[in-house]
């Protein structure tokens, strides 16, 4: 008997095709169809995203161009400006530094306590604003329990700029460790000892061998940080001061305006804080990307 082996061979192909085709169907099947998923992904960052964005700045555009500049440039919202996002980035840049370290020593040691200090990071979560901002004012006025000891040095925390970093850095602490955690828990501890089986030291070791893993994770979590500390209201009021011209951030004035019913301009000072944090946002994105292609190509 004559085998066609061409025939036989193109049978084979045919049924490897039709089991992967549907092996991808099966896939795709898992949850509803691609059309009904997409239209309640939608519909879902219709509602709660894009409509109450959109109706900030449709609110915003009933005042003309003239009076729109005049509002988010006046002096005082200039000086609210410079404090809020100075005062998030350094937060976030004191967050990325102890977040990595705490990240570090609750992933590669073993210690008492561990699962209370892991739960302690998740605190600002939990813990209501006002609460946390009542807290730290307390704690870090001049009679608390820490500012008693930087008063003789002249340092005023509570109730200065400084005490809006203070707040700023304590609510953004969680969002750097939990982003950074999960990908040192990942990282392979062979790779460390082949790096230093071939006489690399330890800041070599950290510099060229965990650093650029961690480093997109690390850039993640101080977006998040900048993000939270950006729009932070609750926590930051109560230690501020809120002093026009030195210590009041944006959010204050925008609650300040909303009080007053000049909806327009508390709607013109959202739109500003809002496009230059997607402005910021958007650069730490594109660095976070550009990382992530150097580390690729090595």
């Amino acid at each position: 008997m004559a085998w066609n082996y061409p025939a036989l061979t193109w049978l084979a192909v045919r049924a490897l095709l039709d089991e992967s085709s549907m092996i991808l169907v099966r896939k795709h099947s898992v949850l509803p169809g691609f059309n009904l998923a997409l239209g309640f992904t939608l519909l879902y960052l219709s509602l709660i995203v894009l409509i109450p964005l959109s109706a900030t700045f449709i609110k915003s555009a009933s005042l003309g161009w003239v009076d729109f500049w005049n509002i988010i440039t006046a002096p005082r919202v200039l000086a609210s400006y410079q404090l809020t996002f100075s005062a998030a980035l350094i937060g976030a840049g004191i967050n990325t530094a102890f977040g990595l370290l705490v990240a570090w020593v609750l992933v590669r040691y073993e210690f008492f306590g561990k699962k209370l200090i892991d739960a302690l990071v998740d605190l600002p979560f939990a813990l209501p604003t006002a609460v946390a901002g009542i807290s730290l004012a307390t704690i870090y006025s001049i009679k608390g329990w820490v500012g008693q000891f930087f008063a003789p040095l002249g340092i005023k925390i509570a109730f200065t700029p400084l005490g809006v970093v203070v707040a700023m850095t304590f609510i953004g602490l969680p969002f750097v460790v939990r982003t950074v955690q999960p990908v040192l828990e990942e990282f392979e501890s062979e790779l460390e000892e082949a790096a230093a089986s071939l006489g690399a030291s330890r800041w070599q070791t950290f510099r060229l061998v965990i650093f650029p893993t961690v480093w997109p994770a690390l850039l993640t979590g101080f977006a998040l940080a900048f993000a939270r500390a950006v729009g932070e209201y609750g926590s930051v009021i109560f230690i501020a001061g809120n002093i026009p011209m030195k210590s009041e951030i944006t959010p204050l004035l925008i609650i300040t305006k909303l009080e007053q019913y000049d909806y327009a301009g508390a709607t013109a000072l959202a739109c500003s804080m809002l496009v230059v944090s997607f402005l910021l946002l958007f650069a730490i994105n594109l660095l976070q990307w550009w990382g992530g292609q150097r580390h690729a190509k090595r």
